[in-house]
């Protein structure tokens, strides 16, 4: 049920919503704001139609205007963001601490909020959440690592790894995941029209938003073929379906490690149209 209503006394009958329905599914037929039933289920579920509302008028899918964050005046500031974005690093050392319950559980629900294809929502976020929990991962990865090795079945182009396992065994030397206390792996069904582009933009937001409370990322992509090629047997355990594509995987935690400055890797490369 879309339960899209309408609070009459507040509706100046502009007609937004209903203009910048992406699937046109709202109509004025009758003075206010309506939608059929049959046309109820084309709604993808944007909510576009009551974040644009001048007066908080309209409420759809239980979302009610008033626990919304009002925009005007509570965007940053364009230069700040420059420099988040420009600021941000790939983070190798961590502190051997766990984040805050709360602080992780907003960093994802923030995360989520990150632009589907068709607006399907289909990310799944599977995330180890505890430092000891990871140290466990973390140890049935390189035994299942080392299991492939002494079978010879580690493919030529995975070659690397055996020198990681090998340093992990011999000196601890953990290459695989920096150390970090929590892992990030997201996915998405292969039935959704973007799968592993939904799972790319989601975790650029989660690092973005993370880098802005001080908490550092790595894109991890050792662990991603380790998990999704090398020792399938590790999505088991993070409890992912068979029919999920794995995006890829993050590695996250309060860094052990501080950045003076920006650095600069422009002028962007562009290829302007002519007409």
């Amino acid at each position: 049920m879309l339960q899209f209503k309408i609070a009459k006394e507040k509706c100046t009958q502009c007609g937004l919503c209903a203009r910048d329905c992406p699937v046109l599914v709202i109509n004025m037929d009758e003075g206010y704001p309506g939608m059929t039933a049959e046309k109820a289920a084309d709604c993808i579920k944007c909510q576009h139609c009551l974040a644009i509302c001048p007066t908080a008028a309209l409420s759809i899918l239980d979302r009610q205007p008033e626990d919304s964050q009002l925009l005007k005046g509570n965007f940053p500031d364009p230069d700040q963001l420059e420099t988040l974005i420009k600021g941000r690093r790939s983070v190798r050392q961590y502190r051997d601490e766990n984040l805050e319950p709360e602080l992780l559980q907003r960093l994802l629900d923030v995360a989520w909020h990150a632009p589907t294809g068709v607006n399907m929502r289909g990310v799944q976020f599977h995330v180890i959440d505890d430092k000891q929990a990871l140290a466990t991962f973390r140890g049935a990865t390189y035994d299942g690592l080392a299991r492939l090795i002494e079978a010879g079945q580690l493919s030529a182009n995975r070659a690397i790894f055996a020198d990681f396992v090998k340093l992990w065994q011999e000196k601890g030397v953990d290459i695989l995941f920096r150390g970090a206390p929590h892992l990030l792996v997201a996915t998405a069904s292969r039935s959704c029209p973007t799968p592993r582009e939904d799972c790319l933009i989601a975790l650029s937001y989660f690092e973005l938003f993370a880098q802005s409370l001080d908490v550092g990322t790595v894109w991890n992509g050792l662990a991603k073929w380790a998990i999704d090629e090398l020792v399938p047997e590790l999505k088991l355990r993070l409890g992912i379906p068979e029919d999920h594509l794995v995006g890829y995987v993050m590695a996250f935690g309060r860094p052990a490690v501080q950045y003076r400055c920006t650095i600069e890797c422009g002028p962007a490369k562009v290829v302007r149209f002519i007409a």
